[in-house]
């Protein structure tokens, strides 16, 4: 049966939502399988139907789906696919959100406000998912908005290595920004495992009444005649990389590279990235990027084998921190 892995009386299933399949084939590559064969379809009113074509009962099953534009289909199609293994007599479900949905919405900013990230993790309990694993959550504490084991994992192993090879050996040189003071924590791991390279902040204001709307305003730290090595884990609008940016490069920066994990890159984030002076743009696939959003020095580097991996210890029970554990300079 395809898309069917046996370890003794186990069985591992991998099942892609429509949002991003490739991304979910590179998965099954890693894992030297395929994806179990799926019928989705919408019907004229928008609802959505799936159906498995093959039997999961009994199966470990891992449901990917990336969680693009438009989000609250392809929210739903996970959660009726969910469901379908539930009442298809699936073992374990694990619901694998590369970007978790409504992952910034994790508090109130003012009263009356919704926390989505939590009803969302809500809505994947009840649909029958057993667990989670999600890459980069806006914020770590939102792991506690589910009600069982979540995988975090980190992304940043993956854009370090890649990162190291585009700015120069001398740590001297090298400087590790956030672009705000929430930020500062993973930019703290990014400088540790840069080498103990030095370390900046943009200090910004941001209207909590209008999206996207952010003013950097100066640099804290040393950037003069450093490559410095902006991150943050999105970039949607790109209205707060952009900015952040140009106040490195007016403090003296001699050159910029981005790197974040989700890209959302809604308009009009490639033209903001493509003029905003930065050398490198880096991010994973964590997202489709289609032709349009792509631009010259964008760079998009793989998740697969990390999410693989992931899958592979929670299948064979063992352990997903052992990832992460490596060497740090």
């Amino acid at each position: 049966m395809t898309g069917i892995i046996t370890s003794g009386e186990k069985r591992l299933v991998i099942v892609s939502g429509r949002a991003h399949p490739e991304l979910a084939a590179d998965v099954a590559k890693e894992l030297n399988t395929e994806l179990l064969p799926t019928t989705a379809y919408d019907f004229a009113n928008g609802e959505i139907y799936v159906r498995f074509n093959e039997s999961v009962r009994g199966a470990d099953a891992f449901v990917i789906q990336s969680h693009t534009d438009p989000i609250n289909q392809w929210l739903m199609e996970q959660l009726i696919m969910v469901d379908a293994l539930k009442r298809a007599s699936a073992k374990r479900i694990t619901v694998v959100a590369p970007s978790y949905p409504y992952g910034r919405q994790d508090k109130k900013h003012q009263g009356r406000e919704p926390i989505s990230a939590r009803l969302v993790a809500d809505l994947f309990k009840t649909a029958g998912a057993d667990r989670l694993m999600s890459v980069d959550l806006h914020a770590a504490q939102s792991q506690g908005f589910f009600d069982g084991p979540v995988d975090h994992l980190w992304a940043m192993p993956v854009l370090v290595d890649y990162v190291k090879t585009r700015v120069g050996a001398d740590r001297q040189k090298i400087t590790v920004v956030s672009p705000d003071a929430g930020r500062i924590k993973v930019a703290e791991k990014w400088a540790r495992r840069m080498g103990d390279c030095s370390l900046a902040f943009v200090h910004k204001s941001r209207d909590t009444t209008r999206p996207n709307r952010v003013v950097a305003n100066r640099v804290v730290g040393e950037v003069a005649g450093k490559h410095c090595i902006l991150v943050d884990d999105m970039i949607d609008t790109g209205g707060t990389i952009a900015e952040a940016v140009k106040v490195l490069m007016a403090q003296g920066a001699e050159d910029v590279i981005v790197a974040a994990t989700h890209g959302l890159l809604s308009d009009p984030a490639p033209r903001r990235l493509s003029e905003c002076g930065a050398r490198e743009v880096v991010v994973t696939d964590t997202l489709p990027i289609v032709g349009a959003k792509r631009f010259p020095n964008l760079t998009v580097l793989s998740i697969a084998p990390l999410l693989a991996s992931a899958i592979a210890e929670v299948f064979n029970d063992g352990s997903v921190a052992s990832l992460f554990d490596g060497p740090v300079g």
